[in-house]
């Protein structure tokens, strides 16, 4: 199933209108291409078994094909394969705007991830192929994963809750839409959870997961110096209150009678 970047929405692949991406100064590209190349072996392998779940193999080539508008998470991809020793290639599919990498990686799926470093990356390369956020910071925030395989889906969701991120239940949208496609979501309890345990190797997901993180990261109070002046500017002291002095009773001069 094509779903990482894919359908035109609000949601980063699923649903709504696309909006422009929200700015931040936290993420660079030499700070994600630094975290590839630190990634080892068993690190590496997990991220792409989760990200091979967006691909198609190609029986006649041999080859696993990954579609995608964002060219840049294809290049990290290209960067994970060649670690493993495995050739890839990138080229634009037609005149659309859309580019695929193409590699003779072969992973085997059936194998067993006993690490949680293992598992937060393999749910790390799974989002980030087949995951849903919000494109825009005005939208209510939510981190959903979808797949036709739902007991695939049912084993994230374990890997997910091992790592104490909770989720809700699997569920179909549409059964009229189609019967075949499964999600769930990350409870809201859990969303900085999976930003910290799990994240996003894709450029763009993780931008908008750390803006997320930024938006709502408690300020650290002030210095009580600072807090008092800024205490005073915002409630300046109250005068105290003087009485005006209350004018004298002066006595009247007695009146005078003129003698006669």
């Amino acid at each position: 199933m094509n779903a990482g970047d894919n359908a035109s929405g609000e949601a980063d692949n699923q649903q709504g209108s696309r909006s422009p991406v929200p700015s931040t100064g936290g993420l660079t590209p030499q700070r994600l291409h630094a975290e590839l190349l630190e990634a080892d072996v068993r690190e590496t392998r997990a991220y792409l078994l989760g990200a091979l779940r967006d691909g198609t193999f190609n029986r006649f080539h041999g080859t696993f094909r990954i579609s995608q508008s964002d060219r840049r998470w294809l290049e990290a991809l290209q960067v994970l394969f060649l670690k493993l020793g495995s050739r890839s290639w990138i080229y634009r599919e037609g005149t659309r705007n859309v580019w695929v990498v193409e590699t003779t990686c072969r992973l085997d799926r059936g194998s067993t991830m006993r690490e949680l470093r293992e598992r937060a990356a393999f749910a790390r390369g799974y989002f980030d192929a087949e995951g849903g956020i919000p494109r825009t910071a005005r939208a209510r925030f939510y981190i959903q994963l979808v797949q036709k395989d739902r007991k695939d889906l049912e084993s994230l969701r374990g890997s997910l809750e091992k790592l104490g991120v909770r989720c809700g239940r699997i569920h179909n949208p549409s059964v009229r839409v189609d019967p075949g496609y499964w999600r769930f979501y990350v409870l809201s309890s859990s969303h900085e959870d999976f930003i910290r345990r799990v994240g996003s190797w894709h450029p763009r997901k993780r931008l908008l997961l750390e803006t997320r993180l930024e938006q709502h990261r408690p300020r650290r109070p002030l210095p009580n110096r600072l807090r008092s002046r800024q205490q005073r500017k915002q409630h300046p002291p109250k005068q105290p209150h003087r009485k005006q002095p209350q004018p004298r009773n002066r006595p009247q001069p007695a009146s005078r009678t003129p003698l006669s």
